[in-house]
Formats: C-alpha cells, structure tokens, sequence
C-alpha cells in the first residue's frame, strides 16, 4: 500500500514537471512569434516612414533643414531641461525620503525613550509616595517625641513662633520709629532750646523762701497754755470759727494747723498770730478777730486776683474766676505758691508765644488759668484739670482757653499751638532748679518706686534716680537686650511711669547698653 502511494506521488511529480516544460515551451514559442510579428510591422513602419521622410524632404527641400536642425536642437534643449528638473525633482524626493526615514527612526527612539522614562517616573513616583508617606508618618512621631520633650505643644509652638515675629516686627518699628524720631528732635530741638532759654533769660522770677503757712510760732509754751483755754474753750471756739483743726503737742514754740482749704487755714493762721499778738485770748474776741480777718483775707483775694491779672495786662475775666485767682496765693504745690506759678507760666507763655509768632494774649490768659482748679479741689471731685475747665467753661472763657486748661499735663490733644505752650511753661515752670520742695518721706518713696518700675523690665542690670528723681539711667545686659530693645524700654517705662506716678516737672529715662571687650597679653 505504502509503495503504491508512493509510485503515484512520483508519477504526479513527473506529469507536473512535463505540464510545466511543455507550457514553457509553448510560452517560448509564443513570444518568438510575437517578436517575429513586431519586427515585420516595425519594418513596415519604418519603409512608411522612410518614404514619408523621402516625400517631405524632397516638398521642403534645402530650406527645412534649418528648421528641422532648430526645432531638433529645441526639443533637445527642452528635454534635457526637463531631464534636469526630473533629475532634481528626484533628488529631492530622496532626500526627503531619507529626512523622513531619519525622523521616523527618532520617533520611535524618543517614542522608546518617553515610554522608558514613563516607566521610572511611575516607579520614582510611587517611590516618592512612599518616602512622603513615610516623611509624614517620621514627622508625627518626631512632633510628638518634641511635644513630650519640650512640654509644649505644636500650636504652643505656633504660637511661640508668631511672638517672636511679632517682636521682631516690633524692632523693626522701633528702629523706624528712632529713626524719625531723632529726625523729628534734630530739627526741633535747636528752636525749642532757642526759645525756652530765652524765655527763661528774659523771665526773672521771685523765689519764695516761706512755701506753706500750717504752722505759727510762739513767744513761749506759756502762750500754748492761753490758745487751750480753761477746760479747751478757747480752742474749741477758734476750731469752730475757722474750721481748721490746732495740733498743739510737744514741739517747743509752735501750733500746727491742719486743713484741707488753704484760705481757712490762711484765715486761721493770721487770726492766731493776731490774738497771740494781743494777749487777749477768749472766745468772744477770738470771733471778732476772725470775723474781721476773713473780710481782710476776702478782700486780699481779690485784691491779688486782680492785680494777677492786671500785671499780665489781661481784661475781660470774670470776678469769680478773679477770686478763685486770689485762693490760689494760699495754695501750695510742693511748696511753690500756686498763684505765682500760675503767673510764671503765664509770662513764660507768652515770651514762647512773641517768639513763634503766635497769640500772645491767649497763652497769657491760658496760662495764667491752666491751674484755677486747684483753688476749688478740696470741695470739688475730679482732676484740677476738668475742675478747672469746667469752671472756665461755666464763666464763660473761650474753648481755646478750656482746651488748653484740659491738657496741659498732657491728657489729650492740644487743639491750638497755645496750648502746647502753656503745657511746655507748666514743665518749665515747675521744674526750675529750687522752685519746689517735698517732704523727705515722699522723696525717698518716689525715687524707691521709680527704680521699682525700672527694675521689673526683663534685661536690665542696674538703675540708678539721679537729679532729685528727674532722670533714671538704666544699664541693661547686652547679651540679653539689643538696641531696638533698648528704646522700647525708654518708651514703655516712660508711659508706665506717667500712668502710675506722681511727680513734679518732668522724669528723663535714659537707657544705657554697652558692650565691653577686655584681654590681657601676658
């Protein structure tokens, strides 16, 4: 079976190999008379076109042959022109074929590259993640180990962070705030020393060596025996005549008055000098002479109030605020007599305001009015000076005056430069050299609570009240403190000590930071 099957695979094999010699032959034989076809009709042809030819050259003759010979050598030209072009037209295409290969082969590199760079980038980016993840989760454990070790918590940080930033924008502020400042200074502190000294130099005040009237002496301790009278009736008659209150103790020669009105114990002190003058001491002549001295003492008021006024060379005041001008001869401020402090400031004013070119009649009036409230404190609650601007405001004083009474010691805005004027001659005025006096007690009290208040500023090292307490020196660390720190302590304990104390004039505050280095070369 397996042989026959193969003879026959044979035989197919040889029938196709004769199919396909037999075809070929034909095939061959085929083209060969076609060939044999072609050359006889191109023979034809060529004997037309030969007698064509022979036919045309015999009707054109001698003369086509320049026409033949420049058509020829057109058509060559023309061809070989566009052969040119053809050959360049097919250059081109080359190029740009192989341009376009090239491209195509860097397409599909950078196509490679991108989809290489694709694949890192997704692993580098789940890399990141998982380092970000990773980051937060290191972040939390370390924010709590920090939280644990340094008792603090994050928003505590937070917190700690804006404050220092906030003080750092504070010296930032202070920086600009010296800076002007001292420009500010610079230029106005020549004419306010210009003009303060020569108002000064041209202003010769009295000095008044008696500064309080509470106490009167005696001829001798006999007479203090007399002043009490038999069973204190002759005491009691002049308390209650005068209302002031006698101290008689131990004190050898002496009677001390103690009242709160100043012209009660004006009254008193002259109705008992009298009386000891007189010899005559009872309750019947004790109320005559005190009758008669509270006429005088009211008539001396005036007399003083007007002649306050008339000397400042003022008109058109009301005679209420005329009297409450006298009261103010019997009221001292640390033992200055109100009334001539009044009339200091007032002619100080008003030199200043001759000087500037402003209304010399109104810092005159203003100052010579900046205190009246003193004359009616002790009856009348609140600050001498909305005492005194409302009594200038009730008697009818302009608003400039009002204005300039209101904040003299600096409790608001002066709406006129008079105003800040009469506050500069209140400063002037009470701090010259001598001119006030205070008891040892409140001295010492003062100058204790002034390096308090120094002391409780973070940073400083020592301080010292110098000039009878009107100025501090601070000397702060200056590891601890930095100069822009430095003027804010200036500033702040200025305004602390302004709100929180009570004092004459003014109080400098000088801060002193200084850094030394010292070697030895052995």
């Amino acid at each position: 079976m397996t042989d026959t099957a193969g003879y026959l695979i044979l035989l197919a094999v040889g029938i196709g190999v004769a199919v396909g010699i037999i075809m070929s032959l034909i095939y061959r034989s085929s083209l060969k008379t076609r060939r044999l076809t072609l050359e006889k009709e191109r023979g034809k042809l060529i004997d037309e076109a030969k007698r064509e030819a022979e036919t045309i050259k015999k009707e054109a003759a001698l003369e086509a042959k320049d026409i033949v010979y420049q058509a020829k050598s057109e058509v060559e030209k023309d061809l070989k022109e566009r052969r040119s072009e053809l050959n360049h037209l097919d250059k081109r295409l080359r190029q740009k074929e192989e341009t376009l290969e090239r491209k195509l082969d860097q397409i599909e590199k950078r196509e490679h590259e991108l989809n290489r760079r694709e694949k890192e980038y997704n692993s580098k980016e789940r890399a990141i993640h998982e380092k970000e993840n990773r980051c937060t989760q290191l972040i939390k454990e370390q924010t709590i180990q920090l939280e644990k070790i340094s008792g603090i918590s994050s928003d505590e940080a937070k917190q700690e962070l804006f404050k220092r930033v906030e003080e750092e924008a504070r010296f930032e502020a202070a920086k600009l705030a010296k800076k002007i400042e001292d420009e500010a200074k610079e230029i106005a502190e020549k004419k306010a020393k210009e003009t303060m000294s020569l108002a000064i130099q041209r202003y010769a005040s009295e000095y008044v060596a008696d500064a309080t009237a509470s106490a009167v002496s005696l001829p001798n301790d006999e007479m203090k025996g007399r002043i009490i009278g038999r069973e204190g009736r002759n005491i009691r008659a002049l308390e209650a005549a005068t209302g002031v209150d006698l101290i008689v103790d131990d004190t050898p020669e002496l009677v001390t008055l103690s009242a709160f009105d100043p012209v009660r114990r004006e009254i008193a002190r002259l109705s008992l000098e009298r009386l000891i003058a007189d010899g005559r001491i009872h309750p019947t002549r004790i109320e005559e002479i005190v009758e008669k001295v509270k006429r005088e003492v009211e008539t001396n008021i005036r007399e003083e109030g007007e002649k306050a006024v008339f000397d400042l060379g003022l008109s058109g005041i009301h005679p209420e605020i005329i009297k409450l001008l006298g009261r103010l001869k019997c009221r001292t401020s640390y033992g200055q007599p109100v009334l001539q402090h009044s009339k200091e400031v007032a002619y100080l004013a008003g030199i200043m305001a001759g000087e500037l070119g402003v209304d010399v009649k109104l810092a005159k009036r203003a100052g010579l009015l900046h205190d009246i409230g003193k004359a009616a404190d002790h009856e009348i609650e609140g600050s001498h000076q909305e005492i005194g601007a409302n009594l200038a405001k009730k008697f009818g004083e302009n608003q400039k005056v009002i204005n300039s009474i209101l904040v003299h010691h600096g409790e608001g805005d002066p709406l006129t430069p008079e105003a800040a004027l009469v506050a500069a001659a209140d400063a002037l005025s009470a701090a010259r050299p001598g001119v006030r006096r205070e008891s040892i007690e409140s001295y010492l009290k003062r100058l204790e609570k002034l390096e308090q208040l120094a002391m409780s500023y973070k940073g400083v090292e020592k301080c010292y009240a110098i000039q009878a307490g009107r100025e501090i020196r601070i000397i702060v660390k200056p590891e601890d403190v930095t100069d822009e720190t430095s003027a804010i302590i200036s500033r702040e304990l200025a305004k602390k000590i302004e709100s929180e104390m009570t004092y004459p004039g003014q109080i400098k505050v000088t801060v002193i930071r200084e850094s030394r280095y010292v070697e030895y070369a052995k």
